[in-house]
């Protein structure tokens, strides 16, 4: 437990920081999941359209930290790979 009244403050802070972090994690799965949902309808073209909306999403959340810059570009890749792999 938190002894002092900095230690009690940053114990708040944290609680109210994961809290959002957590809420930006969501929001990035959410993406991944919509570009997924695109790509199991077989439809290319809106696969395409949700891809380019997920990538700002994924680039920002990399961006803030929340998650690492190569888990953005390797979810990003895996993404555009299925994509590619739609016209096959």
């Amino acid at each position: 437990m938190a002894n002092s009244a900095q230690a009690r403050k940053r114990a708040r802070q944290g609680v109210k920081q994961r809290a959002h972090n957590a809420s930006l994690r969501s929001t990035l799965r959410t993406a991944v999941k919509r570009v997924q949902k695109a790509i199991g309808t077989g439809d290319k073209a809106a696969a395409q359209a949700a891809y380019q909306q997920s990538v700002s999403v994924i680039d920002r959340i990399a961006d803030k930290q929340i998650i690492h810059k190569n888990k953005a570009a390797r979810h990003k890749s895996r993404l555009s790979a299925q994509i590619k792999a739609l016209s096959a």
